[in-house]
């Protein structure tokens, strides 16, 4: 499956089709769970600064709120896709039941480059999509987020927008809000320290120990990020990061045999993640191409960037001394290529699973809104790690007494899940 012609959308449907078969779900829920329950496609008019007017198509997608309000962050890409959105909303709904958080799976884009937009473009970008679905979110229908290029700015004022149409306050509307605005302490840690604690508890049931692992990473927006300082906190060893340049826009994979220096990396790394390279080779970082990431001989990687990285065409050139993959992307690994991990016995820890450290914790903001009581940054970590934790115990102990891979085990306990509560619901 090339990149030209992968379809993540197909590939949430065949891996969710696998699994209803070998669970036997019946055709009626078979089909109400392959495809989203509703969607919105629209356009955004934005009077720009240069006094033209541009158009930007933009989209919510709701996969299926059986279990809560759906849940799911909004994408600011120039690529976007809807079939993409789709399948992101579909793997929301896993996500949110594999952790047991009581929410559903959604999902939002607006095909922009926020780089090549001013503050006021993005703000009368994320006002518009708010007055385009007014009716159609909100904190008990369907809960935003930030994701690929959003930040809390961003959230703040679609907030704005939308206590300003329904004349209200409504901070359970949309999460990862800026702290001391509706914000959750922890919120920003909450993805990559949720990758941590998986491959944590991933690696001590494979009896190998932290400190003696290193770990190549793709990605340094903001869950590798604090993947990286967690791992290494843990005594782990970074050798490599792919990234983005800041200046150039060139993909390069920033390698450094004895580990790097996370916290000199990050002084280095702009907001949207892309580390500035002449200052990294001054740090004395060697400089490879960006898909050489994937080559390091490494115990760990971790996919932290787009869906569609690690493929039947590249697959064959990860190292034999790798253990563990922990998907801190969605939609990483392609089905052929997760096939060919399968034989070689690599340990994949799957993205529905891995980074849902960010809707767990979202859904610790949206409590702590709706209750309108803030908790301490420990308390929301502790919370964090017990959360994951037990998800990752229920999926190992379903992969190792039947015999399956995590991927499956994840995708059975989450799909059963839901599959319950539609049928209880009455509505198959």
């Amino acid at each position: 499956m090339s990149k030209e012609t992968y379809n993540a959308f197909q590939n949430a449907q065949l891996q969710f089709d696998q699994v209803a078969e070998k669970i036997g779900l019946d055709e009626a829920t078979r089909e109400l769970l392959r495809q989203p329950m509703r969607e919105y496609h629209f356009t955004i008019p934005v009077h720009m600064d240069d006094g033209s007017v541009k158009i930007f198509r933009a989209y919510r997608i709701q996969h299926n709120d059986a279990r809560g309000p759906a849940k799911g962050g909004i994408r600011f890409h120039p690529l976007e896709t809807v079939d993409t959105i789709r399948a992101l909303a579909m793997w929301m709904t896993w996500k949110c039941s594999v952790v047991d958080i009581p929410l559903g799976g959604g999902k939002g884009g607006i095909i922009c480059d926020p780089h090549n937009l001013t503050e006021r473009e993005q703000e009368q970008l994320c006002r518009g999509w708010v007055r385009q679905l007014a009716r159609n979110v909100g904190p008990c229908i369907d809960v935003p987020a930030p994701d690929v290029m959003t930040n809390a700015k961003h959230m703040l004022w679609m907030l704005d927008e939308y206590e300003t149409i329904h004349g209200g306050k409504y901070p359970g509307f949309i999460t990862g809000k800026p702290v001391g605005l509706g914000g959750s302490l922890g919120r920003k840690e909450a993805t990559g320290f949720g990758v941590v604690y998986v491959l944590r508890e991933a690696l001590k049931r494979l009896n190998i120990d932290i400190k003696n692992t290193t770990a190549s990473i793709q990605g340094y927006g903001n869950v590798a990020q604090h993947a990286a300082i967690l791992y290494e906190q843990l005594g782990g060893k970074v050798i490599a990061i792919s990234c983005w340049d800041n200046n150039d826009k060139t993909a390069y994979t920033f390698r450094k045999k004895d580990g790097l220096d996370i916290n000199a990396l990050l002084s280095i790394t702009d907001s949207y993640g892309c580390i500035a390279k002449d200052k990294a080779l001054d740090m004395g970082c060697e400089l490879l191409p960006g898909d050489a990431w994937l080559e390091q001989d490494v115990d760990i990687l971790i996919p932290a960037a787009l869906e569609n990285q690690i493929t039947a065409e590249n697959v064959d050139k990860i190292s034999p001394q790798v253990k563990v993959i922990a998907e801190g992307a969605n939609g990483p690994t392609t089905p052929d290529a997760d096939k060919i991990l399968n034989e070689r016995n690599v340990f994949i820890i799957p993205d529905f699973l891995a980074n849902a450290g960010g809707v767990t914790c979202s859904y610790f903001e949206q409590v702590q809104c709706n209750m309108n009581y803030f908790w301490e940054r420990d308390e929301v970590i502790e919370k964090l790690d017990t959360k994951m934790t037990s998800a990752f115990n229920a999926v190992y102990e379903l992969a190792t007494s039947k015999k399956l891979c995590m991927r499956d085990a994840a995708y059975i306990i989450a799909i059963n899940r839901v599959a319950q509560a539609v049928k209880s619901r009455g509505w198959v």
